[in-house]
């Protein structure tokens, strides 16, 4: 077998917060045990498949910078697809990480038809389960990509046309049961043209009502097999849509309830598509913790200049910090994970580059996850929410909540004087500089 990563001859190692070498871990250490349990089972790190493997490093104003002989258009497709499947198994053990993520068109080419287009999938999905019982790697989750070929221009369980809605229908379905062929423990729904370009040609419950339909029956589908992963849906504002139905997490919550999904569907939330909704990552990751729909996490950033997608790999140990706080205080991942749905700037554009990002990205979450832990352990910022709610656990709290009280009763004891508020601090600047000192000594002492 070629191999392709031939800079580097082996796994990638833990080195410590002094590694001389450039390619080590300084956090990420798999084992090390974090409140009672391995790194690796907290983050449950995966790499993507397209952006690292099936781009070839191109923009909107520019062909592909990268190098990737296994996309070179020359080569047989299936004969590609076999080279881009052995180059990701390669870099992902060398890389160290337990899980990869796939859509069904960057694991194996279109046929003809989609009679030949099934039939590469499955043969992919063979060569993959040879190298994950060679590798040991595993499958976080699949998807199917129904956003990119112009017979989705208009959406795909929301499109006017029915042939569409029956044609993505069946390109799930192929996409599930590779999924769950190969153990995969969740699969992702992205509506990435699932919106509108203009209302003046758009009946939006017409389509509300077909997206409905549509996941009904991914779920449906799911419990017939016996997939026992989780069903996960992927919020995103806009881009390319000028609206997207599956606009933010607050937005599938409402669309889940409405249509009796919570409970079957959860979501899969990236930070970049947080913050182009105009919310910091933090606050989606509590709403759906909050809310019983977290599933699981695309681990990348966007860029505070850019009003757009940029896909960047994370690498802010104050923010990721966070986010893992509210994780661990919930539970942590049943399904879930951290994939880095993330992809190298154009420029980058030796194969080398890849492990840099990763391992930089890596740390970043490790390194996030020791300071999470710390403030777990030390309790502050939980003592801190359960002062300024502890009236709620008192009798008029309790009257209100649990329906003892009407707003006659209320107002009686208002004018009796009884009740009579005053402002009390929610020491905000405390809590930040809580956080950040948790943050300073964590970065202080490394490992």
């Amino acid at each position: 077998m070629v191999e392709f990563f031939a800079d580097v001859p082996g796994r990638i190692p833990f080195g410590g917060p002094e590694a001389a070498a450039d390619l080590a871990y300084r956090a990420y250490d798999p084992d090390r045990l974090v409140l009672g349990k391995r790194m690796e089972d907290h983050l449950r790190p995966a790499v993507c498949y397209w952006h690292s493997f099936a781009s070839p490093g191109m923009d909107i104003f520019g062909q592909g910078t990268f190098d990737r002989p296994w996309i070179d258009p020359g080569v047989d497709p299936m004969g590609a697809a076999r080279q881009k499947m052995d180059a990701a198994f390669e870099f992902i053990a060398k890389l160290g990480v337990p899980f990869f993520c796939f859509h069904d068109t960057d694991m194996a080419p279109a046929g003809a038809d989609y009679a030949e287009t099934k039939r590469n999938l499955e043969a992919m999905v063979e060569y993959a389960a040879e190298h994950m019982r060679r590798t040991g790697i595993r499958l976080l989750w699949g998807t199917a990509n129904l956003f990119g070929h112009p017979r989705f221009a208009a959406g795909a369980a929301t499109n006017p046309d029915p042939e569409a809605f029956a044609y993505a229908a069946a390109q799930v379905k192929n996409a599930i049961d590779a999924t769950h062929r190969l153990g995969g423990v969740n699969y992702v729904l992205w509506g990435g043209r699932e919106g509108y370009e203009t209302l003046l040609n758009t009946r939006l419950r017409r389509e509300a009502e077909q997206l409905a339909r549509f996941l009904t029956l991914v779920v449906e589908y799911k419990h017939q097999i016996g997939f026992k992963g989780a069903i996960l849906v992927e919020p995103k504002p806009q881009e390319p849509t000028k609206h997207q139905y599956d606009y933010d997490v607050a937005a599938v919550h409402g669309f889940l309830e409405r249509y009796g999904l919570v409970g079957e569907v959860f979501v899969n939330i990236e930070a970049n598509h947080a913050t182009l909704a105009g919310h910091s990552f933090h606050h989606e990751v509590v709403y759906a913790i909050d809310h019983g729909i977290f599933g699981s996490i695309d681990a990348n950033r966007g860029d505070p200049q850019c009003g757009w997608d940029t896909d960047q790999f994370p690498n802010s140990v104050e923010e990721m910090s966070l986010v893992l706080f509210e994780i661990l205080r919930a539970g942590g991942f049943t399904t879930g994970g951290f994939n880095f749905d993330a992809k190298l700037r154009r420029q980058s554009i030796d194969r080398s580059d890849l492990f840099h990002a990763h391992v930089g990205g890596l740390d970043t979450l490790a390194q996030s996850l020791l300071v999470a832990a710390r403030l777990i352990e030390e309790g502050a910022l939980e003592q801190a929410r359960d002062e300024r709610y502890a009236a709620w656990s008192g009798p008029l709290g309790r009257g209100i909540i649990e329906r003892n009280l009407t707003l006659a009763d209320l107002e009686q004891q208002v004018v009796a004087g009884t009740i009579d508020p005053h402002p009390v601090s929610g020491r905000q600047e405390r809590l930040e500089n809580l956080v950040n000192r948790t943050l300073w000594r964590a970065l202080g002492t490394g490992h």
